[in-house]
């Protein structure tokens, strides 16, 4: 495999490379809830350091932060620079969009970044979470490393393109559901040979007959008839998302993230849906080395060591669940359609003498995988034997 050119390495997050001015700059975090938020701040020539208590309003938020820079200028303290921070939760990124289009300073903090007290049972409120979070992100202010990790912000497009991924994994998870429900009906009436996804299964549930030779009772049988519809609306969605993605990529061909899928789906094993997955979830995201891919998908491990002690926790588990199980699938999928890839040879060889070893080193091909696949989307690098589609 070629290697790839070197590039400008990216700030990981991990600290501010802004130099911080104490005197001159308002402070603030906010723990977010459903019903109100917490806001807490530092605020240069004032001693106390206020805690106050909102709704959920963007635009008082926006007031309090205004009265305390008020208040730092009346104490002689002229605010040159006004940062917010808070955690990564349900409310997502719209608040820190909306904060910098004003002109202040947001950022998303990584929640599992934050060091916690490690007592068995601690104190934890709304208060003392703030406290915790002013104190980390006051050590990333400073610009040192490993205080807290900030999320990086997508814009409200980047978001957009996820959508048709994850919905029809959500809907893809429900046809599952509604399966296995009704198949768990007909097991409780003694029938087991019935496939609820045939499509003429409607037609044929009205004259199944149970081991007593009776027919399903009425109640089940509307239940099922339900289902069926339920069934039939889901699996119409899902083909609805695929071909809206297929016009999307013949429309817009040369559009950033669609060459990187068309890219992509040209090495045999790996489809358009897989393909869409991998460019929205990890390929598209300007992440600094390999080292970053691996750990965004959750691919690398979690060693536990300490004096003599050394042992593997397993996976971190700590990245994005949908790449992780995606790479996985795929890295089987990869030793059937690739078997004379250097990655493919390798895995064989590994394995060839170690009994028991191939659920273990799936993970490893897996994370390569992606290591070699983010190179060729990003550098243009091909995996070493590797067969690619012609060109369509």
């Amino acid at each position: 495999m070629r290697k790839p050119k070197q590039r400008k390495p990216l700030d990981d997050l991990s600290r501010s490379l802004t130099t911080l001015d104490a005197n001159h700059t308002l402070i603030a975090v906010i723990e977010m809830g459903q019903k109100s938020w917490l806001v807490a701040g530092i605020v240069p020539g004032v001693e106390r350091q206020p805690l106050k208590k909102l709704d959920t309003d963007e635009d008082a938020l926006l007031k309090l932060l205004d009265r305390w820079r008020m208040e730092a200028e009346k104490a002689g303290h002229k605010i040159k620079r006004i940062t917010v921070a808070f955690e990564a939760g349900r409310d997502g990124f719209w608040l820190a969009r909306w904060l910098r289009a004003r002109g202040i300073e947001a950022h998303v903090i990584h929640a599992s970044s934050v060091a916690v007290s490690r007592e068995h049972r601690r104190a934890k409120t709304d208060r003392l979470d703030t406290e915790l979070l002013k104190r980390a992100f006051l050590g990333w202010l400073r610009g040192e490393r490993d205080h807290c990790k900030t999320v990086a912000i997508p814009t409200i497009k980047d978001e957009d393109a996820k959508r048709p991924n994850r919905e029809r994994d959500s809907l893809v998870g429900e046809q599952s559901r509604i399966v296995n429900r009704m198949k768990a009906a007909l097991a409780r009436l003694g029938i087991r040979d019935f496939n609820p996804k045939l499509k003429k299964a409607a037609e044929r549930l009205s004259g199944l007959r149970t081991p007593e030779d009776q027919p399903i009772p009425p109640n089940t049988l509307a239940e099922l008839y339900r289902d069926m519809e339920r069934r039939r609306l889901v699996t119409n969605q899902i083909r609805q998302i695929e071909d809206a993605r297929l016009e999307r990529l013949k429309q817009a061909p040369k559009d950033g993230p669609n060459v990187m899928v068309r890219l992509l789906a040209r090495v045999i094993g790996v489809g358009i849906e897989t393909a869409d997955m991998l460019v929205q979830e990890v390929l598209s995201r300007n992440l600094r080395d390999r080292r970053a891919v691996a750990r965004y998908a959750g691919l690398t491990g979690s060693p536990d060591e300490s004096g003599s002690k050394r042992r593997e926790k397993g996976l971190a588990r700590s990245g994005n669940a949908r790449v992780r199980r995606g790479m996985i699938q795929l890295a089987w999928r990869f030793l059937n359609f690739q078997k004379d890839s250097a990655l493919a040879k390798w895995f064989q060889a590994r394995t060839a003498n170690a009994r028991g070893s191939r659920k273990k080193m799936i993970v490893a091909l897996a994370r390569k995988l992606l290591i070699a696949l983010w190179y060729f989307v990003r550098d243009g690098v091909m995996p070493e034997g590797v067969i690619l589609r012609p060109v369509q």
